[in-house]
């Protein structure tokens, strides 16, 4: 939180005057416009395109949990979560990141790949982990910073669920096993795919630099 970042005025005034302009669109349907025009949607940001800033007008520099329109706002990031179109990721500045189905398989390219990057470094526990979900196609449970690490690196994908006790817990799945669920194919070149996603993260404002690979020095 607490960026500054401004954002390009094509990207955040088009979804300005889309909400508008339909009024009478459901707050999920407005946010899929959005989602599917830019490729890219925060959840929450004070200066880039995100789910919250859309549903409210507002560019909030509190949590949206105490907002008048919470419930609603937890209500559509429910739905785009289950969506079949919607992928939620550590892609910009590590936070939780949107992405549509337009640019998964350049997502599945960099995220399968294994670079440096990705594997350098690794805790032992995260290294468990990859391991773990390398061995099966099963989803595999877990918590704390190894998740993390994962998620950041985009090594796997990851989905929140609450348990029986009432814990969170995570959810990882392998790309392979991902992909072969959700029937994506990786583009062919690791290079085009960064390419993909350095134009989409440039597109909604964010600064290459919010991407998780190192970036070329002199690169925006």
């Amino acid at each position: 939180m607490g960026l500054s970042i401004s954002p390009r005025p094509c990207s955040l005034c088009g979804i300005v005057r889309r909400r508008r302009r339909s009024q009478h669109m459901r707050p999920l349907d407005l946010v899929l416009a959005a989602l599917s025009d830019t490729g890219l949607l925060l959840i929450q940001d004070k200066a880039l395109p995100s789910v919250v800033g859309i549903i409210t007008g507002e560019s909030l520099r509190i949590s949206w949990w105490g907002h008048p329109q919470g419930r609603l706002i937890f209500s559509v990031l429910s739905e785009l979560a289950e969506h079949p179109d919607v992928l939620l990721t550590k892609l910009l500045y590590r936070k939780d990141t949107f992405v549509h189905r337009s640019l998964w398989p350049a997502l599945l390219a960099v995220g399968s790949a294994r670079a440096p990057w990705q594997v350098q470094e690794l805790s032992g526990g995260a290294k468990r982990l990859l391991q773990r979900l390398g061995s099966g196609a099963s989803p595999v449970r877990a918590a704390g910073a190894p998740v993390k690490e994962l998620e950041a690196r985009l090594l796997a994908t990851a989905r929140e669920i609450h348990t029986e006790s009432g814990r969170h817990e995570m959810v990882l799945e392998s790309w392979r096993a991902w992909s072969q669920r959700v029937c994506c194919s990786a583009l062919h070149s690791v290079p085009r795919a960064r390419k993909a996603l350095e134009d989409a993260a440039l597109a909604v404002g964010a600064p290459l630099k919010a991407l998780p690979w190192p970036v070329a020095i002199g690169a925006a």
